[in-house]
């Protein structure tokens, strides 16, 4: 099957605008009609009319005269007018749409009975017909008629303008959005809903009605949801001075849903996952996800709606600043350094990997397939990184004079990623040309850094090392400018201050800390200081998202480790020291010896263990050992289930040297957890910071404790479930997972009352299925295969899909088993998926990435997998795309 790319470079204005829109959604039992009335204005005289759509088209009239079908014609998703008129005139399109068999969860479709859309980004041509393309705006007034019995919720974008009674107990809405927006950007929500309402008085006193609609029995659920959302608009006035801009701001929850959330203006519709929480349901990453994603789809108001993209190959423009905001936002609602580690941590973990496969792209694509496929861990996390490094270079105040210019310019507008860099520019007078290169080249840049000190002189060496990407080979790729953050501690662990007498603004001023411009394949720093020795703190805070290579001693990272008031830096030197361990581990598994002692790793995680100056969420970041999809880096002939094992080695290793300490950690951290609850009447402990941070250090340290006498614990464990269970889902959650490898009987006991008590809690169910899929047991495959029947779970169901199948697939040992059964269970899985939503088959897909760089026997059996998937006839373009991409 030939496929139709699309090329940035082929890039075109529009030759109709559609300033205004007109749309009558009528919903019968069946199916949906829909009239939309399109006010186009035709630009450079073009007479040929092009609209995009893939819904049953009933009816076109131009200007109030129906047309006859010899006057367009129809083929595919283009729907083709000739000798339309040069001057403004109107179109009315009728089509009818079919929601209830809709399981594609894109254009208009079913859940539960009531209705819900999803255009992004380019699901409105399954409505009716439009050029749905994100440079065409217009004004959209939206009136909805339905049956009042079981539609009494009608709602659309914008403003409630009016609504009453029709005949035969039906009823209607109009809502009216004064903001122009690009078609991807529509929602209608339409069913039996419940509304928990709120209001938010704005910096200019203005008040805006907040409303959260979801099933009446999940009510009890989105008071967190509703705060989070008044923070992050107090937040956006204040850090950004945006307010925000309609008379109501409305949320709908709904299980069937393909994405976190959408940022439809003033009507977001969310996945219940991330709005609906309890301590009884949701454990504190939940609630941190729920307060995340609730302040990135607000902040998208300003970046993304009010300013939107001319293209979808521009999607980081909104997608990475506004995670770079929703990372900021959070930052400021707890430990900002944790928040930081656990950004780079997805970062490194999934985008360093896409960007070591052959999905590898740039920040912006240069063309794509399918649309879908892009909305990727590099347009969204690598791209709030590139937003980083504009604020690490200019400051917070540099910043904001350039976010202030950019909206200046641009309100209302459909704009390019070098939009806003010119805005960056010229608000500060900087020269970004350079900086461009990280909106078009891919991959992972590595910086190779070297120092020497001589005569209070030292010496820092940077090499810029680009790698080959399917797109690019490094030989043709340019120098990129980036941010590097150092400082330098002494051998006591205290600052060295010190002067850069080439830097002529401050060749004469003493720092403990700066951060150079890298712009250059190889490039020489100097700096004078008074220091017998010296140990670097590079890339502090992770100032940009590349590979650093240094030549550490471990001392100095256990130095490091022990001293650096950096916590992103003091992070990383246990990291590279674990990664140092495992690889140790993997080359005495390899060859048959004993493991060795990691004698310095040990002694400074001890230190960390008793040093009670460290935060506890800080401190449990410590003790995380790199996942394995981290340690996978650029490797070539890898074996993913001997690094595990390695992996797994250090885990018992650091079990049973450090018990004891790990013993005291975990109880010190539940003593202060419970000692402001002494006394009280408390049924279930809620979230906050503090002590989400203390549950986190428990479980950290419980699930290494579990590995020091696994038969002892699963007896205690299996004793005392249903007390541990009742202070809140973190604890509930924190047990069972580090009981769920245990081979022991009990486990499935545990994991069989958990569903039990929660049979009725969708999102709680997810978990229960990802216990299963994520179990290092033998016998994982053969339970997730079980659990396909489980009466709660539903393969057409994203959320579901994604717990099961999609943890399968990250579970290492069996997805990568020797046998190519991982391998046979999620292919099968795709192809029944991509029958009915291909967007969720090719996110499985995607775990067939590391075909190129896995050692033979494997890859011979992932690629006769991916062939079979490829041969398929009716194959859809989005799984297509990404598995001709791996196996290229």
């Amino acid at each position: 099957m030939t496929q139709i790319v699309k090329y940035l470079k082929d890039y075109a204005a529009p030759n109709h605008l559609v300033p205004k829109v007109d749309l009558l959604f009528d919903v019968q039992n069946e199916y949906t009609d829909v009239i939309i009335t399109l006010h186009i204005e035709p630009q450079n005289n073009e007479k040929t009319l092009i609209l995009q759509g893939d819904a049953k088209l009933l009816m076109i009239q131009l200007n109030g005269e129906r047309l006859p079908e010899t006057a367009y014609s129809l083929v595919g998703e283009i729907l083709t007018l000739p000798n339309m008129p040069t001057v403004p005139f109107t179109l009315t399109i009728q089509t009818r749409v079919f929601p209830e068999i809709n399981k594609s969860f894109n254009g208009l479709y079913a859940s539960d009975g009531n209705l819900y859309t999803q255009c992004e980004p380019e699901g409105f041509r399954k409505i009716t017909f439009h050029p749905d393309r994100p440079d065409v705006m217009g004004v959209f007034t939206t009136e909805i008629r339905a049956d009042k019995q079981k539609f009494p919720v009608l709602l659309s974008n914008g403003n409630k303008i009016r609504s009453g009674s029709l005949p035969d107990g039906r009823h209607f809405a109009v809502w009216h959005d004064p903001f122009k927006k690009p078609s991807y950007l529509f929602a209608l929500v339409a069913g039996q809903l419940v509304a928990t309402s709120d209001v938010f008085v704005t910096k200019s006193n203005r008040q805006v009605a907040i409303e959260f609609y979801t099933r009446p029995e999940d009510a009890d659920k989105v008071a967190f949801a509703v705060e989070s959302l008044k923070n992050a608009m107090k937040w956006d006035e204040e850090r950004f001075g945006l307010e925000y801009d309609l008379d109501v701001y409305m949320v709908v929850a709904v299980g069937d849903f393909n994405m976190g959330a959408m940022e439809n203006k003033g009507l977001n519709i969310f996945n219940t996952k991330y709005v609906l929480a309890n301590s009884q349901t949701a454990t504190d990453s939940d609630f941190e996800g729920v307060e995340s994603v609730i302040g990135h789809e607000y902040f998208h108001n300003w970046t993304g709606n009010r300013v939107t993209c001319r293209d979808w190959f521009q999607l980081s423009l909104k997608e990475g600043l506004t995670v770079f905001r929703d990372q900021e936002f959070s930052g400021n609602r707890a430990s900002r350094a944790v928040r930081r580690i656990e950004n780079v941590k997805l970062l490194r973990t999934h985008q360093f990997a896409e960007d070591a496969s052959p999905m590898a792209h740039p920040v912006r694509p240069a063309s794509y397939v399918e649309m879908n496929n892009f909305y990727t861990m590099t347009v969204y996390e690598k791209g709030a990184e590139v937003v980083r490094m504009y604020h690490t270079f200019l400051g917070e105040d540099g910043f904001q004079r350039g976010m202030k210019l950019y909206f200046e310019r641009h309100d209302g507008q459909a704009v390019t990623c070098d939009d806003f860099r010119h805005a960056m520019a010229d608000a500060n007078g900087v020269d970004f040309s350079q900086f461009a290169l990280w909106y078009s080249q891919a991959g992972t840049p590595t910086l190779n850094v070297s120092g020497s000190l001589q005569n209070g002189e030292y010496i820092l060496d940077v090499k810029q090392i680009l790698p080959n990407t399917p797109d690019m080979p490094a030989s043709e790729k340019k120098p990129m400018m980036m941010p590097l953050a150092i400082a330098f501690f002494d051998e006591n662990g205290k600052k060295i201050s010190f002067r850069q007498p080439e830097h002529p603004a401050v060749s004469n001023t003493e720092q403990t800390e700066t951060v150079l411009t890298v712009n250059q394949s190889e490039q020489s720093f100097k700096f004078l200081m008074n220091a017998n020795t010296v140990t670097p703190s590079l890339l502090r805070g992770f100032s940009a998202p590349v590979y650093l290579e240094f030549d550490y001693t471990n001392k100095e990272l256990a130095l490091l480790l022990a001293h650096d008031d950096d916590a992103f830096s003091r992070w990383e030197a246990g990291q590279t020291l674990f990664r140092r361990a495992i690889a140790a581990n993997e080359d005495a598994l390899k060859n048959g010896e004993m493991l060795p002692e990691h004698t310095e790793l040990m002694d400074a995680l001890r230190n960390v263990l008793n040093n009670q100056d460290i935060d506890p969420a800080l401190k449990a970041m410590l003790l995380q050992v790199p996942a394995e999809a981290e340690l996978w880096g650029e490797r070539d002939n890898l074996n993913p289930v001997l690094i595990s094992m390695a992996r797994e080695a250090l885990l018992e290793q650091i079990a049973h040297g450090l018990h004891s300490e790990l013993l005291a950690t975990a109880l010190n951290a539940r003593e202060a957890e419970n000692a402001d609850k002494r006394g009280k009447e408390i049924v279930f402990y809620e979230y906050n910071p503090k002590d989400a941070g203390l549950r986190s250090l428990q479980y950290a340290c419980f699930g290494l404790i579990h590995r020091f006498d696994e038969i002892a614990t699963i007896e205690q464990v299996f004793e005392y479930y249903d007390e541990m269970a009742r202070k809140n889902m973190t604890h509930e959650w924190g047990v069972l997972s580090a009981i769920n490898h245990n081979h022991d009987p009990k486990r499935d006991e545990l994991l069989a009352r958990f569903a039990a008590k929660f049979d009725s809690q969708a999102l709680v169910m997810d978990k229960y299925f990802m216990l299963i899929a994520s179990s290092r047991r033998a016998d994982t495959l053969a339970q997730v295969q079980a659990a396909l029947n489980h009466p709660r779970f539903a393969l057409d169901n994203p959320n579901k899909v994604r717990a099961l199948i999609g943890t399968f697939a990250r579970n290492v040992p069996h997805f990568h088993a020797a046998d190519g059964s991982g391998y046979a269970f999620v292919a099968q899985h795709i192809k029944k998926i991509d029958e009915f939503n291909p967007q969720v088959a090719a996110g499985l897909a995607r775990a067939f990435n590391l075909l190129q760089r896995i050692e033979p026997q494997r890859q011979a059996l992932m690629r006769a997998e991916l062939e079979q998937i490829v041969a398929l006839p009716n194959l859809s373009k989005d799984v297509r795309e990404i598995v001709e991409k791996i196996l290229a």
